[in-house]
């Protein structure tokens, strides 16, 4: 994907997505550099800008998860399936079955159990396979 940013007074006023209108000052080509990350146990920061290349370079940062951090995240994504059995037997309340919540309950359990044992990031990891 093309990017292109226009530099008004030395700072980047507009990114764009798309060629700019001919005719307008102050346009250079960009590029978007982002460091390897580690899935899963690291993220991206917030961008710059490197006006003294060409082209200007939008520079990524990255930073760490924690592994509680993650956890959360993955205790979350754990109890999106009870969220979806709760919500499909509310819609109609005459075919409501307390067996299917119990059920949908009951295999969330051992999964947030085994998410808050784990410390490390390759315990998370195996919980995720």
């Amino acid at each position: 994907m093309s990017l292109f940013v226009q530099i008004v007074n030395n700072e980047v006023k507009q990114c764009w997505d798309t060629p700019p209108p001919a005719g307008q000052d102050g346009w250079k080509s960009a590029v978007e550099v982002r460091p390897a990350i580690t899935a899963h146990r690291q993220g991206y920061t917030a961008h710059t800008f490197d006006l003294s290349t060409d082209p200007v370079q939008i520079v990524y940062g990255t930073f760490d998860i924690t592994v509680d951090e993650r956890k959360g995240g993955m205790k979350t994504n754990a109890g999106f399936e009870f969220q979806r059995v709760i919500q499909e037997q509310s819609r109609d309340p005459l075919k409501y079955d307390p067996a299917a919540v119990a059920a949908a309950q009951a295999a969330i359990a051992p999964k947030v159990a085994a998410i808050e044992a784990a410390t490390t990031h390759d315990e998370l990891d195996a919980l995720m396979g």
